[in-house]
């Protein structure tokens, strides 16, 4: 089983920088990438919330399972 992130997609089609949604969401550049990257191995509702909200999106335009 895999988890997909498509915060880079859902970026693109808000036209938002990753420095832009880091200054929305008060999170660092790095964590923002490490997530983006889909190099990340858990993230906090709190974080997905921000991230959903500076988005206007859902959780699941960000994450999605894909049955391997």
């Amino acid at each position: 089983m895999a988890i997909v992130v498509n915060l880079d997609v859902m970026m693109a089609k808000r036209k938002m920088s990753l420095n832009e949604l880091s200054e929305k969401v008060n999170i660092t550049l790095a964590n923002l990438s490490i997530l983006k990257t889909g190099k990340a191995k858990a993230i906090r509702f709190s974080t997905l919330e921000a991230i959903c909200g500076a988005l206007d999106c859902q959780p699941g335009d960000i994450l999605e399972y894909i049955d391997e």
